[in-house]
């Protein structure tokens, strides 16, 4: 076997000595109060049995996509998905992607230019962060929900580079703490300041709006937003993402968004999914209400057992205990674990040094017993 570089194997010594090593976990059937699965859409056999047929339908029985879709893997199922997405999420266009970090990172690598500014929340998913690295416009983050010092920042560009395009991107629901931006307080700005905005909703769609639509929608700022970026990997339970926007954004992104164009497109199987996920949410509404009965009564059994103070206020399905320390937050982890019950532990540097937590995404799936219980483990721990 070949050595291993020495600069390489340091970097992961000093990780594992701050006990911030990652592993690949082994699967459990333990209660989960980990996955992105808020819907419990990925074990839906209605839903493979819809996919399923939907393929025998087209004669569709192949097993790969051949190609990238500008050569031989644009499947007749991309252009269903899209036209569907366009009328379901009240949008001109949409493109779908391989993955949300495939989205994420075309759409900043290549939509704004040399000389442009990204204004970003601090708190954005890596896969913004990763894709404004690759770009040719300068990023700033601004403080997490902070639109007195976006504004600022917008003024003190605009000073600066006043023929920039400035982008502002936050997401609608933050992974890692719950919590949910004024998108209309945002889009008012945005409006005012002739700034393009820019909103991801992986963590909102399937869980907030009218059949699942997302913050945007329910929020009605559909139309004031440049691009919105949904994934299929959390709550609809399968794979894949889409941009949302106008005829000519999704023109450009075909053009320029190299994780786009240099990639093999998703296989048949994987676009049927998508699409009788999104047809079962839309007959029927109640997995989503299930999921907010948890998220009340979740809310509510931490005001029974007086820990609010631990918890970063949630109205969404992610809910998160701050336990400082790596060391201490993955032996709560652990003592969860041993107890029957999946709650990850969030190591820094994924959160900041002091702010490492325990995560719990809720389910519709969950029981309430199941949430009194783990609740009640949690809070003789602390």
């Amino acid at each position: 076997m070949v050595g291993f570089p020495k600069k390489l194997q340091l970097k992961l010594t000093e990780r594992e000595g701050n006990n911030a090593l990652r592993r690949l976990p082994v699967p459990n059937d333990l209660v989960d109060f980990s996955s992105n699965d808020y819907l419990g859409f990925s074990g839906k056999v209605a839903i493979f049995r819809a996919a399923s047929e939907l393929l025998a339908r087209r004669d569709l029985y192949g097993n790969g996509s051949t190609g990238s879709r500008l050569l031989t893997g644009n499947s007749v199922l991309y252009t269903e998905l899209e036209s569907f997405l366009t009328e379901y999420f009240n949008t001109e266009a949409a493109l779908v992607f391989n993955s949300g970090y495939d989205a994420n990172i075309g759409f900043f690598s290549a939509v704004p230019q040399r000389g442009d500014i990204i204004l970003y929340d601090e708190l954005c998913h890596a896969s913004i962060r990763d894709g404004i690295g690759m770009g040719l416009a300068k990023g700033y983050k601004f403080k997490h929900n902070d639109l007195g010092g976006l504004s600022e920042k917008i003024v003190h560009a605009r000073n600066n580079q006043g023929d920039s395009d400035i982008y502002v991107v936050t997401e609608s629901v933050f992974s890692m703490d719950g919590d949910i931006p004024d998108l209309k307080a945002l889009a008012d700005i945005c409006e005012s300041e002739n700034c393009y905005l820019v909103v991801d909703e992986a963590h909102a769609v399937g869980v907030f709006g009218d059949r699942g639509a997302g913050w945007i929608s329910k929020a009605g700022v559909q139309q004031r937003v440049f691009a919105r970026i949904i994934t299929f990997g959390k709550a609809m339970g399968c794979h894949g993402a889409a941009i949302l926007g106008s005829e000519t954004l999704k023109s450009y992104l075909v053009n320029y968004a190299r994780s786009f164009i240099y990639t093999t497109a998703m296989p048949p199987h994987s676009l049927s999914s998508v699409i009788a996920a999104f047809n079962y949410m839309s007959s029927s509404t109640k997995e989503q209400d299930r999921l907010w009965e948890n998220i009340v009564f979740f809310n509510e059994q931490l005001n029974a057992h007086n820990l609010d103070p631990y918890f970063i206020p949630s109205n969404s399905a992610i809910h998160c205990c701050v336990v400082e320390g790596n060391e201490k937050v993955k032996q709560y982890s652990k003592s969860l674990f041993e107890n029957g019950f999946d709650v990850k532990p969030i190591l820094s540097p994924t959160v900041p040094v002091g702010r490492e937590r325990l995560r719990f995404c809720l389910h519709s799936f969950n029981t309430k017993k199941e949430i009194a219980q783990v609740l009640t483990i949690l809070s003789n721990l602390l």
